[in-house]
């Protein structure tokens, strides 16, 4: 049997509490097709020793989003991420694996599972800040409120912060009812697209082939601001932000730099000779 059949299968435990069916069905269609080693880690320290110790094998995680950030960010970390294909079979809520419905992965357990064993890799880029945290699709700055009906295992207590943050939060006129704005310093290879004295609703940053988009929405500007970058550095009063599904911050300065072609995932389509 080739190297690639050499599976190690990771399962998150919220997975398991979630969907115990889809995780088994995707676990019989992995067994069935390959030598798949099964990991049932009961929680992220777990899970990173079972990661950590995966050998030859190519790892597979069954879970959602938050356990393929937590996947990526740790090879990210451990330099290791350039050296071999990630698969996942997305389980969770319909908001919870977003990102990787975004990346092209299926999010039936079948065809999630099928595709681990006959996809191909494909490289993809990120974004890799000066925390080595890591983003995969979206940078929201600051950090929006969690999509209702999806919330993360620390979601309410980031709501808690975030309600607190408005009540102490002095208002920066003039901005429309209903819409706050924030003092941030934006810039995307050295330009300016935003300074202190202008307020700012939100910025969005998003992973692309070769190059990161940035969208400022500035309160004074019919349409936001945009820009294509490499090194995006926003810098202000303490600000939090939502790097897919996991929130981070309070920071005053924070860089994210585009690694192009950092990773890849295996996606549906057929492998080609020598994989």
């Amino acid at each position: 049997m080739s190297a690639p059949d050499q599976l190690l299968v990771v399962i998150d435990p919220v997975a398991r509490r979630f969907d115990g069916e889809s995780v088994r069905i995707a676990k019989d269609v992995l067994c069935a097709g390959s030598a798949a080693k099964i990991c049932l880690p009961d929680g992220p320290e777990e899970f990173s020793r079972a990661l950590a110790r995966r050998g030859s094998r190519r790892p597979v995680v069954i879970g959602d989003d938050r356990a393929l950030l937590r996947t990526v960010g740790q090879l990210h970390r451990a330099r290791e991420l350039a050296g071999e294909a990630l698969s996942l079979v997305p389980v969770g809520g319909g908001a919870s694996v977003a990102v990787a419905r975004s990346l092209g992965v299926p999010t039936g357990a079948v065809a999630a599972a099928r595709a681990v064993l006959d996809g191909a890799a494909h490289p993809l880029d990120l974004l890799a800040d000066d925390s080595d945290g890591v983003v995969l699709a979206d940078l929201h700055i600051p950090a929006g409120p969690a999509t209702a009906g999806a919330p993360g295992r620390t979601g309410s207590v980031w709501h808690t912060c975030r309600s607190l943050l408005r009540t102490f939060a002095r208002p920066v006129p003039p901005a429309p009812p209903g819409v706050r704005t924030h003092r941030l310093r934006v810039e995307a290879d050295g330009v300016l697209l935003s300074d202190l004295d202008e307020p700012v609703e939100d910025v969005r940053v998003r992973a692309a082939e070769g190059a990161a988009e940035v969208t400022v929405h500035r309160s004074s500007d019919p349409g936001p601001v945009r820009s294509l970058a490499k090194v995006v550095t926003v810098s202000g009063a303490d600000f939090r932000y939502r790097a897919d599904a996991l929130v981070g911050g309070p920071v005053r300065r924070r860089t994210w730099t585009l690694r192009p072609r950092a990773w890849s995932l295996t996606l549906p389509g057929p492998r080609t000779a020598g994989e």
